[in-house]
């Protein structure tokens, strides 16, 4: 029995979308030879552009402004925000809050440019939460694992969990974090370990093989928010049907369970196969299918209440680009058909700012299955293979958690 993912054909309607955009995002930027080159970003927006995703009516993109010291301490100790002034101020390291390191090394203007990025996640969050949007997307954020008092894996600011902070200061009760990165979201996980009002759900490669080292599916919260910080860990080599396969046995059912008022989304794309970073193997076309699967699920359980951030990526031209694209084009309610050529003009525009050949049309698949054809996903119903690996990890996950929602982690389709 296999679970098809649906593809453009099967979602209907444009969607209210607002894009929280500012050139001076790119401003995020850790020097030259840094994995975290704002360029990507820069690609994406301009690939958006030239695909019209954001000239839609149905499509706004608004001004953002830095978040203030109230929002940074809703998750960030003051000693740390005032650390990070100060290393951004003077370009000196304070290694006691990971500033300085290889993968957080400052930056002049460091504070100003990630208090931006932090910004635009909490006003993507107001505008969904106050009805004037439905979607609301900052592809600059989804910097998932700074902590409390310290930069972390090239995080400064934790704009999600601050995004989510600021939804329960201003009323929400029920709050999911979904987490695509293919490292752990354990900035986030760690802000709300013991808050029953935050579901977290991270899909990732395993911490055996993989930065930050957390994510075991026995991290599930504790006290009364027991089961509600969820962790699919994914062996090496994991291609698009068996993550497929793993977001579809696990996401659903608990979304489902928790009936969250808001979904708030990280879409790090370096699971790619490309990304230097990580050994998962995902195309393009599975990262497509898993936004696809998410903006279905945001209208099913939360009244389409939907938050996306970006994230992790490292395949600056090849993946990101074309990955986010899908993701604002599958936000805006007018996915690209993945077989579409990417237009000339961008093309020429990656040429000039990077130097590189970019992709020639918006899928990873040959020609003859790249037109939009749903990927062929096992369903965790048609049985479980205990000699699998990415089996023995979904199993894992679901008798960790679902008990704690009142699901059979065996039965449970």
């Amino acid at each position: 029995m296999n679970e098809p993912v649906p593809s453009a054909a099967d979602r209907s309607g444009p969607c209210d979308l607002r894009v929280l955009w500012d050139d001076r995002l790119i401003t995020y930027d850790f020097g030259p030879g840094h994995p975290m080159n704002p360029v990507r970003v820069e690609l994406t927006m301009a690939l958006a552009r030239e695909y019209g995703v954001l000239d839609q009516p149905n499509v706004e993109v608004a001004p953002v402004e830095p978040a203030g010291e109230a929002l940074l301490e809703l998750i960030h100790d003051p000693a740390y925000i005032a650390a990070v002034r100060h290393a951004g101020s003077t370009g000196l390291p304070v290694p006691r809050h990971g500033l300085g390191t290889p993968d957080n090394p400052v930056f002049i203007g460091m504070h100003e440019a990630s208090a931006l990025v932090t910004g635009a996640s909490v006003a993507a969050a107001e505008a969904v939460w106050t009805g004037r949007t439905s979607h609301a997307a900052n592809i600059a954020g989804g910097l998932h694992h700074a902590m409390r008092s310290a930069a972390s894996g090239f995080c400064v600011y934790d704009d999600p969990a601050i995004a989510i902070a600021w939804l329960l200061e201003h009323g929400a009760e029920r709050v999911a974090y979904v987490d695509v990165d293919v490292h752990h979201g354990d900035g986030v996980q760690t802000a709300f370990y013991d808050d029953p009002r935050v579901l977290t759900i991270s899909l990732h490669e395993t911490p055996r093989t993989l930065f930050p080292g957390t994510g075991f599916p026995q991290e599930c919260g504790t006290g009364e928010a027991r089961g509600m910080a969820v962790n699919v860990a994914l062996p090496p080599g994991t291609g698009d049907a068996a993550w497929l396969r793993a977001f579809h046995a696990v996401v659903p059912q608990l979304l489902r369970a928790f009936r969250p008022q808001v979904l708030l989304t990280q879409h790090g794309c370096d699971s790619h196969r490309l990304d230097p970073l990580a050994h998962l193997m995902l195309s393009v076309d599975g990262q497509r299918a898993a936004y696809a699967a998410l903006h279905r699920l945001a209208h099913e359980v939360a009244g389409g209440r939907w938050i996306i951030t970006g994230g992790g990526g490292y395949e600056l031209v090849q993946v990101v680009p074309r990955a986010w694209t899908h993701l604002l084009a599958e936000a805006a309610g007018r996915p690209i058909d993945p077989a579409t050529a990417t237009p000339e003009p961008w093309r020429e525009f990656v040429r000039k700012r990077t130097l590189e050949i970019a992709p020639a049309v918006m899928s990873d698949l040959p020609p003859d299955r790249s037109g939009g054809d749903p990927l062929e996903v096992p369903a965790w119903a048609s049985g479980y293979d205990p000699a699998n690996p990415v089996d023995q990890a979904i199993l894992a996950t679901r008798k960790a958690v679902f008990p704690e929602h009142g699901l059979d982690p065996l039965t449970e389709a």
